[in-house]
């Protein structure tokens, strides 16, 4: 597999984000450059195109925008999915975060624990829905499609 080499995230129109909002977003970033696999399949008789790939992520009407170029930053394709399937993981991974960022300022370590725990597993559940939408459009790994669900968070609720 390929990979993304850029990330671009347009915020425009969204809220200021909080600081652990921010923080949560700058982390995705960095572990996506530092790690990720992002390849383009084969689609009825075009070229496969090479990465590695610049990603710009954008809300636009309503939908998820992926747009993908290559790093001569020359579009190599662009595709638009329905937030709809991501708003009930959304809000939930939005509420355990919150609860974990209390957590982590008044509560001991074996409690701040359990909260994680099920931080990560609404993650993993972003993470295997994101995949599946991207069925046939790209083909990331679970880690990769984590991060990415990271992000989606950071523009679905700014």
């Amino acid at each position: 597999m390929t990979c993304i080499c850029h990330i671009e995230i347009d915020d425009t129109g969204l809220a200021a984000p909080t600081p652990e909002i921010e923080q949560e977003r700058k982390v995705a970033i960095f572990d996506l450059l530092e790690d990720n696999s992002f390849a383009l399949p084969k689609r009825d008789d075009r070229e496969v195109p090479e990465g590695p790939f610049r990603l710009a992520l954008s809300i636009r009407e309503g939908r998820l925008v992926f747009d993908i170029s290559n790093e001569a930053e020359e579009k190599v394709g662009e595709f638009h999915l329905s937030l709809g399937p991501f708003r009930q993981v959304v809000k939930d991974y939005f509420q355990i975060c919150e609860s974990y960022f209390e957590a982590v300022k008044r509560l001991p370590p074996s409690q701040i624990e359990a909260i994680d725990m099920g931080r990560r597993g609404i993650h993993n559940e972003g993470g295997r829905i994101l995949q599946e939408r991207l069925e046939g459009k790209a083909e990331v790994d679970i880690d990769t499609a984590r991060r990415l669900f990271t992000l989606i968070c950071v523009l679905h609720w700014g």
